[in-house]
């Protein structure tokens, strides 16, 4: 079946289809990965994007429930130069074509994805539509330009919890071949904000003695305070945080209460709104596992794993209140701040994706450290 991918500007790809049998509108952008096309499909980060693979072979070891970052894939669609249809790996249960149309999200393969990568690094990130069932290109053109865009939308409550619930699983345990699970005498209570968070933020939490409780993203900061967490932790998620203005509010008001707080990608961006600096949409993002980042105080880099589209104006934040504690050695945009008086940090890119593989896992310590000395 033939599948076109059409961006707002006019440019069309041709291929075949992979997946399901629809149409879908989204931001469509690039990921650098070479592996980890499940847990890119199931970012909430991802929530109103088509992704493309800049990797040239996407599926070789199928899919498997096991590494899953959230309930069901985010995507709005994908796209890929080849899709294997035989993929090789004992953990897998499933081929990527059936996952996706098993999801409802088209697929297409058999494009030219550098010369896609090129024109978004080019032109910028832009609107488009992946369908199967509409062949006028001017038909989908302004299908793709009908699209409203990242930009002034609140994605996060399209993914947030909608209940608070408990999380306890773990981290796995190579050793056991399974799951490692919380103790039943947990060391420190926390609080996480869903904003669109990944699965394994919680194991690595989990993995360190915390007995977490995930919150939807519109919760008041009174019912945070009641669990009387010796944490908080401020989660990733979709799309532009400006319009997010309910959990910059609630951040702010938490910020008296002194409590550890440690910020992931959008949970870092809306803390930096929530400090009084300002955001702002990047041309094309960073979204990859090969990222550099440079520590400001030792000069250590970090290879790290990233996902977004907007970052925090490192011009317009207060020296006075906080310290830039990591840059984007690409861009040498902000990735990372702590506060100078309160117990609070944050990063812009993704410690608990292992790309380095371990390079950042001493930032989930640095958490565990403040709520010990708290």
């Amino acid at each position: 079946m033939i599948a076109r991918l059409v961006l707002e500007d006019g440019t069309a790809f041709e291929g075949r289809s992979f997946g399901s049998d629809t149409e879908r509108t989204g931001e469509v952008v690039f990921n650098t990965s070479i592996t980890g096309y499940q847990e890119i499909l199931t970012d909430p980060s991802y929530c109103g994007q088509i992704v493309t693979m800049t990797y040239p072979l996407i599926g070789n070891y199928g899919v498997n429930l096991d590494d899953t970052e959230s309930s069901k894939p985010r995507v709005e669609g994908f796209v890929v130069k080849e899709a294997c249809k035989i993929p090789s790996n004992y953990r897998s249960t499933q081929d990527l074509s059936a996952y996706l149309k098993d999801n409802d999200i088209p697929g297409i393969e058999e494009i030219d994805t550098r010369s896609l990568t090129r024109h978004i690094r080019s032109r910028g990130a832009m609107k488009g539509v992946l369908s199967t069932r509409d062949e006028d290109i001017d038909s989908l053109v302004q299908k793709a330009g009908a699209f409203e865009g990242l930009v002034g939308q609140d994605l996060v409550a399209r993914v947030s919890c909608k209940e608070p619930y408990h999380w306890t699983e773990g981290l796995y345990d190579l050793d056991r071949g399974e799951r490692t699970h919380l103790e039943s005498q947990a060391k420190f209570r926390v609080a996480a904000y869903d904003f669109g968070i990944k699965h394994n933020i919680l194991r690595y939490l989990v993995d360190r003695g915390c007995d977490v409780t995930v919150f939807p993203a519109d919760t008041p900061p009174d019912q945070i305070l009641e669990i009387d967490p010796d944490g908080i932790f401020l989660s990733n998620g979709p799309g532009d945080p400006e319009p997010v203005t309910y959990a910059v509010e609630s951040i702010r008001s938490l910020l008296n209460a002194k409590k550890p707080t440690f910020g992931i990608c959008l949970g870092h961006q809306l803390i930096g709104l929530a400090l009084g600096g300002s955001t702002y949409k990047l041309k094309f993002g960073h979204r990859g596992a090969n990222q550099p980042v440079q520590q400001t105080d030792t000069g250590k880099v970090e290879i790290t794993s990233q996902n977004h589209g907007f970052a925090v104006d490192i011009d317009s934040l207060d020296r006075d209140d906080v310290t830039l504690t990591h840059v984007n050695l690409n861009d040498r945009t902000l990735e990372g701040l702590e506060h100078k008086e309160l117990p609070l940090f944050c990063v812009q890119y993704h410690p608990e994706a292992s790309a380095g593989p371990h390079d950042a896992d001493y930032l989930f310590d640095r958490f565990i450290d403040l709520m010990d000395k708290a």
